[in-house]
């Protein structure tokens, strides 16, 4: 049967149970977690993990959250966060996990496009202080046009984490598993049904449309950035913490960052 085109944004409905586990139910979501929260640990002016009563909460908009995984843990810091998602199941997930872990009075959840916030959200809704947009970039038939829409929900001085699906690592995955037909195709798109989005991206592309926005590069990294290549998979598991110490210590430097599967951009937006 011939695979059928995405002829839209992803909305992740009918895969949500099957993401949240194949994404973060194992040592892949282990190594994307950690290096997004050393990176943040690295430039951000305080800890936004840690519970700190003596500072403003902040206010923070998850854009495109899915479940939550990332951004749950911040309202547990005691920061409030809006969490958007065109999915209604991954909503339910958000949801059931806010609950468990005590902080659905800090979390709002918003059923809706990104494109769409401006009607979603209450019209006083002013700009948020992060972010956060993981992993929505390549499911979207017109990434550029997102990203100015996460700049106009970014107060200025604001900071903005981005993460998206890196199509130079998709080209080596394919060659190191002599997929030359697709290789020359330069097919590598997902389908309906699949967890391969459907607009990877190179990063050299995505650095020029921030380099055109008023946006100041904190930090770059890649995520995964020998894991997947490891075929083998019995080999990928045996030794998570080395495989996560490896990862960490390599995905700032090159040239292995920019064969990352991922790759990790923490910005801050510029006062005018």
């Amino acid at each position: 049967m011939p695979k059928q085109p995405v002829t839209g944004d992803r909305n992740f409905d009918d895969l949500a149970q099957r993401f949240a586990r194949n994404v973060y139910g194992g040592l892949k979501g282990r190594i994307r977690l950690s290096v997004l929260r050393r990176d943040f640990g690295q430039h951000w002016p305080f800890p936004p993990f840690v519970p700190d009563t003596g500072r403003p909460p902040l206010r923070i908009l998850d854009a495109g959250g899915g479940q939550g995984q990332f951004s749950l843990p911040l309202a547990r810091a005691g920061h409030a966060i809006t969490l958007c998602d065109l999915s209604e199941q991954m909503l339910l997930g958000a949801r059931a996990e806010a609950e468990q872990l005590g902080v659905s009075g800090q979390v709002t959840l918003v059923q809706s496009a990104i494109q769409s916030l401006d009607d979603a959200l209450p019209e006083e809704t002013e700009p948020f202080d992060l972010v956060i947009c993981h992993a929505v970039l390549e499911w979207v038939l017109d990434p550029e046009a997102l990203i100015d829409h996460l700049i106009r929900w970014l107060k200025p001085g604001g900071h903005l984490s981005l993460c998206y699906y890196n199509l130079h690592g998709a080209v080596y995955k394919n060659l190191l598993r002599a997929n030359f037909k697709k290789v020359e195709r330069g097919d590598y798109g997902g389908f309906r049904g699949s967890l391969s989005p459907i607009n990877p991206l190179y990063p050299e592309t995505v650095d020029q449309w921030l380099a055109a926005r008023p946006l100041e590069r904190l930090a770059t990294s890649g995520i995964r950035v020998f894991h997947d290549y490891i075929l083998d998979r019995a080999l990928r598991e045996q030794a998570p913490d080395k495989v996560l110490e490896q990862e960490l210590r390599l995905s700032q430097l090159e040239p292995y960052r920019s064969l990352g599967r991922y790759m990790h951009v923490l910005l801050k937006k510029r006062v005018t």
